[in-house]
């Protein structure tokens, strides 16, 4: 099948190298998508209510606290991991971030019988993935090749739908089997089980090299070229031209802006970041798609009952669909459709499935006697369709084109502050969920088609295309070089001996030592911004 062909890029072993990369990685999004799958259902067992010794009267603030305590965890870690990974690099901040969350695992599954010590393990556990989620993305980015720098990217939500759908019938299965249903068993596995791709993740990533952008913001311009020969699997005239455009393109950042300051993040280009990035990832969270994810049982039994586990059953086809949505999305359009068109065009068609399910749950009989009506099997078909346009869409694109648009010298900050905003916004529906099931009912989705056609309006006006473009290019940083010959260069920029042909010089020269010449960026600027016309 022609949309299953993996494309070359330099070599075969690179291409091979880049999903290597992003599958390892990318198991982060494994594990946050498990999570949210296994929360919704292990809060409806009866064992884990009677392990935690609260009663039904508390279950609205239980599964409140218990999903928005690790989105708070996750909240903080997006602002502790922003120094951490300037100073440590990217590949160690996830492999810490990793360590952390499984301790919060391990707690979790330990016989305390303390919603105190639940508590703590829910927020230990979201510091991890916090971490995780603003690192993997930002180097992903960066050493993936801009030719599928949006697939890369979008693996993960692909991986989440598949850590969704695995959590689901997890859920599923310990509760109808019989040797382990109404048992702390019951609970205690859905949960354990993510020690696995935990362990796997932080292994995995110790195999990985570090981020070569970042190596070469630390003058480390050999180790750079050893992590790019790797991930690219050529050390060929290829890959010398990206490491010469690359370093040409980190020298013209630092030129457009001189050295960092505060005062940088309030010029126009990174007052547009800074609102683009963020907004996307609250606009992600308002679709109302995550909530469904976490909440799956509870919105399918607010819609067509419960009879027989039919919630549990509709959420476990729910997570098949969100898998076989996303993987048509990362292997057929990715690539062919550009950032912008997706996220206009997905939010519209959501806002659309959104307001016929309000109206069919609130006017026509979705459950009659224990049977669903056919109104029962509308409303869960838009929700299906609904999640299959969230997972060709605004599940995955947010994660592959926010890193794209902060240059290198602010990305960990861009991606800490979008992170902010995404747990913030994700607290707040998720704890919000429960009550506005019991409180509001179907009107529910109306509230989720109001913000899909704020998400429209928004990306029509603000998000400019990225696809196929050199990282610090996508970024919106133009540069002009003047070409010398090497021999030319003053004595105290002469060249040395190097392991890597391209090697960054002080000012703005990129000496090619492959070529004999020398680079030098005489105009850089900043472009971010300059196709809205606003104001």
């Amino acid at each position: 099948m022609v949309f299953l062909k993996i494309p070359e890029l330099n070599t075969r072993k690179g291409t091979l190298r880049a999903y290597h990369l992003a599958a390892i990685v990318f198991i982060s999004s494994f594990l946050a998508g498990y999570d949210s799958g296994v929360a919704g259902g292990i809060l409806t067992y009866k064992p884990f209510e009677k392990d935690f010794g609260y009663t039904k009267a508390h279950e609205s603030k239980v599964n409140s606290l218990t999903v928005g305590l690790e989105q708070l965890g996750s909240f903080l870690a997006a602002i502790i991991i922003y120094p951490l990974t300037n100073k440590y690099g990217r590949k160690y901040c996830i492999v810490g971030s990793a360590a952390v969350f499984c301790l919060g695992v391990i707690i979790q599954v330990s016989p305390t019988r303390s919603l105190g010590a639940w508590y703590f393990a829910r927020v230990l556990a979201g510091l991890g993935m916090g971490g995780m989620s603003v690192v993997v993305p930002m180097y992903s980015a960066e050493m993936v090749p801009k030719e599928i720098r949006g697939r890369c990217g979008s693996f993960y939500q692909w991986l989440y739908t598949w850590g969704i759908f695995l959590a689901y019938w997890v859920d599923y299965g310990v509760a109808s089997n019989s040797s382990i249903a109404k048992k702390s068993a019951e609970w205690q596995i859905p949960v354990g089980l993510q020690l696995v791709s935990g362990g796997l993740l932080l292994l995995g990533t110790l195999t990985l090299p570090e981020s070569s952008r970042w190596l070469l913001t630390q003058n480390r311009s050999d180790e750079a070229w050893k992590s790019l020969t790797w991930i690219r699997g050529d050390a060929g005239e290829k890959t010398i031209a990206e490491f010469s455009e690359t370093q040409q393109g980190l020298k013209a950042e630092r030129s457009a802006k001189d050295n960092f300051s505060i005062r940088e993040l309030f010029q126009r280009e990174n007052r547009l970041r800074f609102f683009i990035g963020p907004m996307l990832f609250v606009f992600q969270n308002t679709t109302g798609s995550s909530a469904l994810a976490v909440f799956g049982p509870q919105y399918f039994k607010l819609l067509v009952g419960s009879t027989g586990n039919r919630d549990l059953l509709l959420t476990g086809l729910f997570g098949a669909v969100k898998v076989i949505a996303c993987t048509f999305f990362i292997w057929v359009l990715a690539e062919r459709f550009g950032r912008r068109t997706l996220l206009t065009g997905g939010s519209a068609l959501m806002a659309v499935c959104m307001l016929i399910t309000a109206l069919i749950a609130k006017f026509v009989p979705t459950d009659s006697g224990g049977n669903v009506t056919n109104g029962g099997r509308a409303t869960v078909a838009m929700i299906y369709l609904d999640i299959m346009i969230y997972n060709c869409s605004w599940g995955p694109l947010p994660w592959a084109y926010v890193p794209e648009i902060f240059p290198t010298r602010i990305r960990s900050l861009g991606l800490a502050v979008s992170m902010l905003a995404h747990w913030s916004s994700s607290f707040c529906f998720s704890f919000a969920s429960p009550y506005m099931i019991k409180n509001i009912g179907a009107w529910t989705f109306l509230i989720f088609m109001g913000f899909d056609i704020c998400a429209t309006v928004f990306c029509f006006i603000f998000v400019r295309e990225t696809k196929g473009k050199n990282l610090e290019t996508a970024a919106g940083t133009e540069w002009e070089v003047l070409e010398k010959n090497a021999d030319e260069l003053s004595a105290g920029e002469e060249k040395g001996e190097h392991v890597a042909p391209v090697v960054a010089k002080a000012g703005n020269v990129v000496v090619d030592e492959a070529h004999g010449k020398a680079l030098e960026v005489t105009a850089a600027h900043d472009t971010f911004g300059s196709n809205i016309k606003v104001g």
